[in-house]
């Protein structure tokens, strides 16, 4: 049995209006989008959908949106992270009778738990809601890197552990999920948050990706993703490259939201670049620059 969720996921964004309110048209112009451009799936309420700044009932409204347009074409695994853990279990709930695929979660992002307390906080959410949830490792953001054996313990314990996502640059940090986590479950899905890692990941015996460029350019992923699975290397490489070009829009912009709102905006998409305070619309000289990597990749919405 192979893992429940693979290939190219995206991140999905949060698009505001002016007025920072939900701009839920433009969110269900992108979800369609990102469907037609093949995603295998959509995460709403994510870091790069600044989930932060986000209220509970807007979480929803999203998470809505994106499933009355894509419902059924791709998966809808939206985040439920907060850091009460019953807030979690409470959102995982709704979420579920909504009829999401599963769920993503961090660790809780302000007091920094650890031991058994982390493994508490991930059991109450994997006892109590019903659904496939992938736990999320962002060290950078939330303090905490989640242990590999926690992983192993979880996925021994708990059926409905999907998988993991992790946002970090250490290649044996993978190496580990694979041969210590997924080795003893098949099923368990080893997912990086990093573009550039989609390949190197894969190669371990990775599944795939949960990728914020793939809001914009899912197509380059899948270019990568449908080499590798399909065993012609030299192709993969190729479009690995050409994804490695794209992902110096990072090294241009503040932030995630920041790098994929702008270069949505400079190809024209009817999504405008604005985030909540206090994050901010990257300036005319950073779009020039991402404007730039557009235009040699050929890119276009």
């Amino acid at each position: 049995m192979g893992a429940k969720f693979y290939g190219v996921i995206s991140p999905f964004i949060t698009p505001f209006k002016e007025d920072y309110t939900l701009d839920l048209e433009a969110a269900r112009w992108l979800a369609r989008y990102q469907a037609e451009r093949g995603v295998h799936g959509i995460f709403p309420n994510s870091t790069t959908g600044e989930f932060v700044h986000l209220a509970r009932d807007e979480a929803v409204q999203l998470t809505r949106a994106v499933l009355e347009e894509v419902g059924g074409k791709v998966w809808v695994i939206p985040g439920i992270s907060a850091n009460y853990t019953e807030d979690c279990v409470d959102l995982g709930r709704t979420f579920r009778d909504m009829g999401v695929s599963g769920a993503v979660v961090t660790p809780p992002y302000f007091f920094k738990i650890s031991g058994e307390r982390l493994k508490k906080h991930f059991s109450t959410i994997l006892e109590k809601v019903d659904l496939p949830i992938i736990v999320y490792n962002i060290p950078a953001t939330t303090g905490i890197n989640i242990p590999v054996t926690l992983y192993r313990d979880l996925a021994k314990e708990y059926s409905n552990l999907a998988g993991a996502k992790a946002t970090i640059e250490s290649f044996t940090y993978f190496r580990q999920l694979i041969q210590v986590v997924k080795a003893e479950r098949k099923d368990f899905a080893v997912l990086t948050g990093l573009d550039d890692l989609l390949l190197p990941v894969l190669m371990m015996g990775g599944d795939g990706g949960i990728m914020a460029l793939a809001n914009v350019a899912p197509q380059v992923h899948r270019a990568v993703y449908d080499a590798y699975t399909s065993g012609d290397l030299a192709r993969a490489l190729q479009e690995w490259h050409r994804l490695l070009k794209l992902v110096q829009v990072y090294d241009h912009a503040t932030s995630f939201p920041t790098a994929v709102k702008t270069l949505l905006k400079v190809l024209g998409a009817p999504v405008k670049p604005w985030a909540r305070p206090p994050l901010t619309p990257e300036p005319r000289e950073v779009e020039e620059k991402i404007a730039e990597i557009a235009r040699e990749l050929n890119l276009s919405v």
